[in-house]
């Protein structure tokens, strides 16, 4: 997946930019990467300057967290784009072993228990994974 861009909101991210007008030239969203570049069931990462983020995906839909544990605050994974438990049906913390549901973020098992991760807004558009939300 090509690094996360910044694309007009319902236009492709290659296609053209209208700059003529400026309401639409400011509409803009954050494209994280191609669905098709997460596998079903599977994540991946992304990192920004200022934050780290990971994606989920399973049964369909799409999942983004803020990359750190409520326990500690440091990254849940310590190999690329590996966030999930050996079957993929939980999200892993890799330090401590901490478990979370991978739809809404809360820690069922470690030392974070009841915790939940921080969920970033994001939605399909036209096969992209983008984040609505900042």
């Amino acid at each position: 997946c090509d690094s996360p861009r910044f694309h007009e909101r319902g236009r492709r991210p290659d296609a053209k930019r209208d700059t003529s007008n400026t309401a639409d030239y400011l509409d803009f969203m954050l494209t994280l990467c191609s669905l098709n570049d997460i596998p079903d069931p599977g994540s991946k990462g992304f990192k920004f300057p200022d934050k780290s983020l990971f994606a989920v995906r399973a049964r369909g839909e799409v999942f983004v967290y803020q990359n750190s544990c409520p326990h500690l605050g440091i990254e849940l994974n310590w190999q690329e784009d590996q966030f999930l438990d050996y079957d993929d049906s939980l999200i892993q913390c890799a330090t401590h072993g901490a478990l979370f549901i991978i739809e809404s973020g809360e820690c069922i098992a470690g030392p974070c228990h009841g915790k939940t991760l921080k969920k970033v807004g994001s939605k399909i558009e036209n096969g992209y994974v983008v984040l609505t939300e900042e």
